[in-house]
């Protein structure tokens, strides 16, 4: 049993990562904010240790994680992940105080393992099988601020002999996600019996199921002695338009796509796959193939549609 301190556990894949974690017997205790909505993870409340407080003022939870005595962190919050809000400046204001902070605290609070929660945009437009080798150029404030993050942490991991992940990932997907993502967007406009607008769909794009995600976080948490940068995807890139085809198809083959409606973006990537051979090496392979997990995404938003007012 490890004691780990969780923040973004309200989240879609940090509801994920704390209900992972109960199922292997750990102990979570999680971040919250005294306004958090804390519907994803309803039915784990009772068995999880609520912490207060705001990640941008460490003082507002200082005192309740000395008292939790944390073995080990997983940081996924991060404020402005949506793309309207990719180039704001609190990526940079909030978001890397906060995480350095938090890396401070939980190493005076006894923390010797900090698993933080990266992004594929820290390595920007490359258009091909990506490694963890590869160079990091990020062509917006949130894949900066990122790989800022990533360095910032490694560093400080390096000064005081904290064992350090950072586990960058790439899409994705699952039920409870936020309709602002692609794919509960079409899903919900399917239902209602919409025509969704999207771009073309050329890309070929790694997806990944969420509790497949959570499954990998908990891999490098347990494994003796996983650090380092780790690319969290499928490993697999369908071809967007496949995908977007099979969702339909789920609910209805006779509704229309508004194939080309949104243009692409001037960085657009084209094609998006991650290379997982270090997750691998630790004992973690993607248990959920896209067809299944699409087909699970789609049944619960079916079920589940009159959250979203659809």
């Amino acid at each position: 049993m490890t004691r780990v301190f969780v923040t973004g556990a309200t989240g879609a894949v940090g509801a994920k990562v704390v209900d992972n974690l109960l199922s292997r017997g750990d102990e979570p205790g999680i971040l919250i904010r005294k306004n958090s909505n804390l519907w994803r993870i309803q039915n784990l409340v009772t068995d999880l240790q609520h912490i207060t407080g705001e990640l941008a003022y460490p003082e507002s939870y200082r005192d309740a994680l000395i008292s939790f005595k944390p073995e080990a962190v997983i940081h996924l919050a991060w404020d402005g992940v949506l793309g309207k809000n990719r180039n704001d400046l609190q990526q940079v204001n909030s978001n890397l105080p906060g995480t350095l902070g938090l890396m401070d605290e939980a190493y005076n609070a006894g923390a010797h393992f900090f698993i933080g929660v990266g992004s594929q945009a820290e390595y920007g437009a490359l258009q091909q099988i990506i490694s963890e080798e590869m160079p990091t150029t990020p062509t917006t404030l949130y894949g900066a601020s990122k790989l800022a993050g990533y360095t910032l942490c490694n560093t400080y991991a390096t000064l005081h002999g904290m064992r350090f992940a950072w586990m960058r990932l790439f899409s994705s997907y699952g039920p409870q996600d936020s309709p602002e993502w692609m794919i509960p967007y079409l899903i919900l406009a399917l239902l209602r019996g919409e025509k969704p607008s999207l771009t073309a769909c050329e890309q070929k794009w790694d997806y990944l199921f969420q509790a497949d995600a959570a499954e990998a976080i908990a891999t490098v948490l347990h494994h003796p002695s996983a650090s380092g940068i780790f690319n969290l995807g499928s490993g697999f890139a369908a071809p967007l338009r496949e995908t977007v085809e099979y969702i339909r198809d789920c609910i209805n083959p006779e509704l229309p796509i508004g194939w080309g409606e949104i243009p692409y973006r001037p960085d657009q990537v084209m094609h998006l796959q991650a290379n997982i051979s270090r997750l691998n090496a630790v004992g973690w392979n993607p248990a959920t193939s896209l067809q299944e997990g699409l087909s699970k995404t789609v049944e619960w938003y079916r079920d589940n549609r009159q959250r979203y007012n659809s």
